[in-house]
């Protein structure tokens, strides 16, 4: 089995699709990021897994020497795109007859959500979901993924929305992601790194999360996919 993953940038969901398909099958993470490209062969690969392969292209100009697939995925990917209908149909010509296309995405029209006041958990949510906007990404693309996909011309079979809960007891690693986007938070305005302090920003979510026996849903993402060609794609 032949699996891409589009938008893979360190390579996560690429090594998590070369280990379901095993030493038989193939994965090719595909990304304009040449730096997270770089990151992601370098990275160990579980035995059992195919070796993956990475290369860097635009959904709009994938290399004819990638061939075609059985299933491509996709996380987090969509909602940068310009057109994301006319995205999904340019994949969903990469793919074989009976193949599966399936794509997770972020939405935050939801979250965050809490019966208790979490304020940092939501000022550290917050810095995240504007550096989203001010990038041009689509926040509230979960809720248009089912939209999205039939316009491309493809049946969908499920859509499924899953949240990330924390309890005093279940922690997130909240600020180690707000670490990683720490350059482009300062890059587009939405908080300076002294108002981050990112140093001691872990600590914090974590005493503010353990003071209270409350819960915290911090992200929602939405899944949605199937079989592709179910009927014509029209241009």
């Amino acid at each position: 089995m032949r699996v891409l993953d589009v938008g893979c940038g360190f390579g996560d969901v690429t090594l998590l699709a070369a280990a379901l398909v095993g030493e038989a099958g193939a994965a090719v993470g595909v990304d304009l990021d040449g730096a997270a490209l770089e990151r992601a062969r370098g990275r160990d690969v579980p035995a059992g897994s195919a070796v993956p392969t990475f290369a860097q292209a635009a959904i709009a100009d994938l290399p004819a020497t990638l061939d075609d697939f059985d299933a491509i995925v996709g996380r987090r990917v969509l909602m940068y795109q310009a057109d994301a209908v006319e995205a999904v149909r340019v994949l969903a010509e990469r793919l074989r007859p009976g193949g599966i296309i399936i794509f997770q995405e972020h939405d935050a029209t939801l979250t965050p959500a809490s019966l208790t006041a979490f304020p940092l958990h939501a000022r550290a949510q917050g810095w995240l979901q504007r550096m989203i906007e001010r990038e041009g990404a689509d926040l509230h693309i979960g809720f248009h993924l089912h939209a999205i996909l039939t316009r491309a011309g493809l049946g969908v079979e499920q859509v499924r929305a899953e949240a990330i809960v924390q309890t005093p007891t279940a922690p997130y690693a909240l600020g180690a992601i707000v670490r990683a986007c720490l350059p482009r938070i300062v890059a587009h305005g939405v908080a300076s790194a002294e108002e981050v302090d990112v140093d001691t920003l872990q600590a914090r979510l974590d005493a503010e999360r353990t003071a209270t026996d409350a819960i915290y849903v911090g992200d929602v993402m939405f899944g949605a996919g199937r079989e592709s060609r179910l009927f014509p794609v029209e241009r």
